[in-house]
């Protein structure tokens, strides 16, 4: 059986089930992380999957092992491509992605696969995105962190505005609900560390999640990568569209 929920803080989170045991791509075991095979939905759900190997699910798909997250039966095949995009990256450099489509023959719904490294919707990278939060938590100003990553700081300053209140926690409790059911040993002294603020909270718990995909999952796997899995897209709150 395979039951998709609406993803997002607030409105629970995408959950699929029923991959079967001998898929190409690994299931990832948390519950409601959303994770088919290598690929997690994201906030843009149902139209955007966030994948952690993009070579590996072109493979999967070719295979037809990648199970469609909207129908129980489905899978997807290769369908087009999404229009380009580009994606800037922590070292200055402009990086051209080309999502992949893929289509499920059943109920005809489309999916694009985007590689996790970058964000729904957003100009910058997870990584670039992922730096911003760091220095902020170790008590960093917009401005300062805008001039060491090259940004303007009306952005800097719209991406702290966001994991704010609310959000921070929900990227707490992502982080620790990845971590227990993937290597419940990586929070030990977690939860009970004092940090600064929720926002170094939320990115202690965060790094214990990386931490058990690496010794679980994916060992090589960038953390940044990881962490737009686990949090499904939702690293920073949805941008706008349009």
């Amino acid at each position: 059986m395979c039951t998709v929920t609406r993803a997002g803080p607030g409105r629970g989170v995408s959950c699929v089930d029923g991959q079967p045991p001998e898929a190409a791509t690994r299931v990832d075991p948390l519950a409601g992380a959303g994770v088919v095979g290598n690929a997690a939905r994201s906030c843009e759900e149902p139209t955007v999957i966030m994948v952690v190997d993009a070579g590996q699910a072109e493979t999967d798909l070719a295979a037809g092992t990648l199970r469609c997250p909207r129908c129980a039966g489905g899978r997807l095949r290769p369908w087009s491509w999404a229009a380009e995009r580009r994606v800037r990256q922590l070292d200055g450099t402009t990086a051209r992605v080309r999502p992949r489509r893929a289509r499920c023959p059943a109920c005809r719904s489309t999916q694009v696969l985007l590689p996790a490294w970058c964000l729904p919707r957003r100009a910058d990278a997870a990584q670039m995105v992922g730096t911003a939060l760091v220095a902020h938590a170790d008590g960093a100003g917009y401005r300062a962190i805008a001039a060491k990553l090259g940004r303007p700081p009306t952005t800097v300053r719209r991406w702290l505005r966001a994991v704010g209140g609310q959000h921070a926690e929900w990227l707490r409790l992502r982080g620790i609900q990845a971590a227990a059911r993937v290597d419940r040993e990586t929070l030990a002294g977690v939860v009970a560390r004092p940090q600064p603020s929720a926002l170094a909270y939320a990115l202690t718990a965060l790094g214990a999640a990386v931490a058990a995909y690496h010794r679980r999952l994916y060992p090589r796997a960038p953390a940044w990568t990881l962490i737009t899995v686990i949090t499904g897209g939702w690293l920073l709150p949805p941008a706008p569209s349009g």
